[in-house]
């Protein structure tokens, strides 16, 4: 059997995949190293196929690689592997990083068109493409002008409850005889293990993907999805949170969810839609409504009537139903985990997961903190295996985030913005009932922070990064960063970038990169675990992570416990004697004067995304890109000497300077001590000066490092398209909104059409454009010149160069025209190749090199990051940073 069976549309449109693909490689390539390279490297989808020819891998005996064949299963699984690759010895010299390799991937898609089709209504395809990078569908006539392929990104974590996208047709298929397309699919084999897993020394590598595709035919209406659903538990009859998610998707058309209202009307219990919110053709969003409750609620579900109108002034009404699970009044014999909700930057329905403490709160004591508990890469929170896990508590909470996703974005950005936000919704539900007071907790609790595997590398990072709100850390399984997981040895771009640029790109990475930022934990009680035996996540990360942190501090309060022989997971990891005994220790004397060492040092990579350590924050370093540390040194009880180092400003609150005098960089320094916030700024003299001042008023006007600090918006995306006439500029906005839905439930309203600033809503969220860079439209957003970039004669520049190359992609960071902590990022491109370079440098997932603006040209097809002609991090103030930038 050559093809899978065919598969029925609405109005019978069939689709046909066939079974037999054809594979090309292995190629060696580094984590990531595929957004920056075409997906069908090393192959030029313009021009012909040539199934026989050869290709050079250094992989292969003799160098070279041509095309081989595998064969899906009727389920749509593929394997595909190259056992003539001498994996071992590869691996023998550069481990794990030797097994991560790309392959391009190709097969045919046939449509049957119905008897008496709808000349109209053209069918779209819905594909679900699971741990594949991305695929493309492409005519497969030669006659056929061939634009560059729209790449459309794969499900690569197989993150659950994950939409099939929809992917409009590259030419209409005829109505009266079967159509053939290609179909090729990028495969990238991850060898950080947690995509295939470890294939164990001398095994072959094998890639498992999964693809399916159904087809549809647009119509005029729209659908309910109730997987994209988020409804939080029932405690006692009352709602253990006040959000509601609803998730709606458009067949075709432009929809506005108007109004929600209960089926059947209640004066105890209602719910109330945020704000309409309006959905692009074949968009998923999730609907947020507010549940207000009076009363108890015992009934099993909420059943309500949603209307929505459409862009040509049609009405519907749909009804949908959330289940509810319903659990009885807490007392120690009922006690359960408890999914909860709350509204993530605003409008964002999001569930988290809640153990309570077995007994209630001491009476005249303050309530105990919290465990904030992070999951491993792929662990969905709807289920029980993590709150399971966990050691239970005689009276904190344990609070499992969801991160945003199973995967999230490594317990940063985001995903840590997400675990602070399920603390602070815990705080709020359980101050809303009465009930609920015996266990509650205080406002801007500090937590004791747990986490194994990818969580517990986020416990790592989430510690050192907000050192004030962390009483104690217990990273079990952790990995320092990523490069030091899987190395970048086998990077194709290195052999092509200067290695300037290189640095400039990698600076990206550095907020992430945990073992920088360990002198923040010098007086952070931390017991690491770790299996002896990991397979997984080598054991020496925890130890080199420990003696790192000894470095900055022989007497640190750190403990390392090694379980010998143990691997990677093992149900005594969290749950024993030495973790219960730390984590007695440091709840039962939370309420106490933290320690403080005579000398401690901060370090911050990006100031908008560091807290405080000891009262002490730096809020803008001078050189944006760099590290910046400032320590502190009490040499008698009357003096402080503060050194810093890339620092342009500090604060620090002023019940941390009881003193008589204070030098920084061995200059006194002159202040008043207020009741707030002392700031100390640089006056470009080496002067320093302090003055009081409120911090929620100091902002940073270092607003990143790199463009992935989008991610961390306040509100839902704008995604802006310059030009409503251009589909492809559609189809990237689109792609976009898909992806920030599956990888961090993040949502995003398309705006078509823009004149300007004006245009760009109420400055709550942060901002995608996406357009031409000759666009007239584009000159009148850039004339302020907010940054380098500029418009001259219908044609971008930036200092000096005049970007008209074909070809090129360009993306930078711009200030937000309303909200001084917001960001615009500008897609950019000089033609349809560019546009599709620039929109797979859009970092949906960790690692991806790209600091705040970045120019690619076509040769990055080939070269990958070799084909950067410009790149860096913006200085003070948006400028010009001589210091990190890279520019050809």
């Amino acid at each position: 059997m050559e093809a899978q069976a065919p598969f029925s549309g609405p109005q019978q449109w069939k689709a046909q995949l066939s079974r037999n693909w054809d594979v090309l490689g292995p190629f060696p390539i580094h984590a990531r190293e595929q957004q920056f390279l075409s997906p069908s490297f090393p192959l030029n989808l313009s021009e012909p196929i040539d199934f026989a020819r050869t290709w050079p891998s250094s992989y292969a005996d003799q160098g070279r690689v041509g095309w081989t064949k595998t064969q899906a299963t009727a389920e749509g699984d593929l394997k595909v592997s190259f056992p003539n690759i001498r994996w071992s010895d590869l691996r023998a010299t550069e481990g794990w990083a030797a097994l991560q390799h790309h392959a391009v991937l190709h097969t045919n898609i046939t449509l049957y068109p119905p008897h008496n089709p709808d000349p109209a209504a053209t069918p779209r395809l819905l594909v679900q493409l699971i741990q594949g990078s991305y695929i493309a569908i492409v005519p497969a006539s030669d006659s056929e002008v061939v634009s560059p392929p729209e790449w459309h990104a794969g499900n690569i974590y197989a993150i659950e409850r994950t939409l099939p996208r929809a992917i409009e047709l590259p030419s209409p298929p005829s109505t009266t005889s079967p159509t053939t397309y290609h179909v090729f699919v990028s495969g990238d084999y991850e060898a950080r293990i947690r995509l295939f897993g470890d294939p164990k020394l001398g095994r072959t590598p094998i890639q498992s993907i999964n693809l399916t595709i159904d087809v549809e035919t647009p119509s005029h209406s729209v659908n309910l999805e109730p997987t994209q659903d988020v409804i939080c538990d029932f405690v006692d009859g009352y709602a253990f949170g006040d959000a509601i998610g609803l998730g709606v998707r458009s067949r075709t058309g432009w929809w506005t969810v108007t109004d929600a209202v209960l089926a059947a009307s209640s004066e105890d219990i209602r719910v109330e839609l945020l704000r309409p919110t309006t959905i692009a053709p074949s968009q998923t969003r999730i609907v947020p409504l507010r549940i207000v409750q009076t009363a108890q609620f015992s009934k099993p579900k909420l059943e309500m009537n949603i209307t929505l109108t459409s862009d040509i002034d049609t009405n519907l009404t749909i009804s949908a139903v959330l289940p509810i699970t319903h659990l009885p009044r807490w007392s120690e014999k009922t006690l359960s985990a408890i999914n909860g909700s709350y509204f993530y930057v605003q409008e964002m329905p999001t569930v988290f997961t809640v153990f309570p403490p077995l007994l209630e709160n001491v009476a005249h004591r303050p309530p105990q903190p919290p465990i904030l508990c992070l999951h491993g890469a792929g662990v969905d929170i709807s289920q029980t295996f993590w709150i399971d896990s966990l050691p239970r508590q005689q009276h904190s909470w344990l609070i499992a985030p969801s991160g945003r996703t199973s995967w999230g974005l490594d317990w940063h950005g985001p995903s840590a913005k997400d675990a602070w936000g399920s603390v602070d919704a815990l705080v709020a539900i359980l101050d809303a009932h009465p009930a609920w007071h015996p266990r509650k907790l205080s406002a801007g609790t500090p937590v004791v922070l747990m986490g194994h595997s990818n969580g517990g590398q986020g416990a790592w990072y989430v510690a050192s990064r907000f050192p004030d709100r962390v009483l104690g850390v217990v990273p079990a399984a952790a990995y320092i960063k990523s490069q030091a997981y899987v190395p970048l040895l086998m990077s194709r771009s290195a052999h092509f970038i200067d290695p300037a640029a290189r640095a400039i790109l990698e600076s990206s990475l550095t907020p992430d990169d945990n073992d920088l930022f360990l002198s923040n934990l010098v007086d952070t009680p931390v017991l690491a675990v770790h299996g002896g035996s990991d397979d997984n996540v080598p054991v020496w990360h925890s130890r080199e992570a420990v003696g790192v942190l000894q470095t900055w501090n022989p007497e640190a309060n750190v403990t390392f416990r090694e379980d010998a022989r143990q691997l990677h997971w093992y149900p005594s990891v969290l749950k024993n004697d030495q973790v219960q005994t730390f984590l007695d220790r440091i709840l039962q004397t939370s309420s106490l004067p933290r320690p403080r060492s005579k000398s401690f040092t901060l370090t911050v990579a990006v100031p908008a995304e560091s807290g405080s350590l000891h009262g002490w924050k730096i809020e803008r370093l001078s050189v944006p890109g760099r590290l910046g540390r400032l320590t502190v040194h009490a040499l008698t009880d009357n003096e402080l000497r503060i050194v810093t180092s890339n620092v342009e400003q500090f604060t620090v609150r002023a019940d941390m300077l009881n003193i008589g005098s204070l030098y920084v960089n061995n200059k006194l320094v002159d202040f008043t001590i207020g009741s707030g916030v002392i700031a100390f700024e640089n006056d470009g003299d080496r002067v320093w000066k302090g003055r009081e001042s409120a911090r929620s008023k100091t902002a940073s006007t270092q607003a990143s490092a790199r463009i992935q600090s989008l991610l961390s918006t306040t509100a839902p995306f704008r995604l802006v398209v310059l030009d409503n006439s251009s589909s492809r500029d559609i189809s990237l906005a689109l792609r976009i909104a898909h992806d920030l839905n599956a990888y961090h439930r993040l949502d995003s309203e398309l705006i078509s059409g823009c004149t300007g600033m004006q245009d760009l809503g109420d400055g709550a969220g942060n901002i995608l454009i996406i357009g031409d860079a000759g666009s007239p439209v584009l000159a009148k957003m850039l004339e302020s010149s907010k940054t380098p970039f500029r418009v001259e004669n219908n044609r971008l520049a930036i200092r000096d160069t005049i970007l008209n190359e074909p070809g090129l992609g360009i993306l930078f960071l711009h200030p937000h025209p309303q909200n001084i902590n917001g960001q615009i990022l500008f897609l950019l491109s000089t033609d349809a190749s560019g546009l599709e370079r620039a929109g797979r440098l859009f970092p949906i997932r960790t690692g991806v090199t790209v600091p705040d603006w970045l120019i690619t040209s076509s040769r990055a097809e080939q070269t990958g990051a070799g084909g950067v002609i410009g790149a860096g991090v913006w200085g003070t103030g948006w400028g010009w940073n001589e210091a990190m930038s890279w520019l050809y």
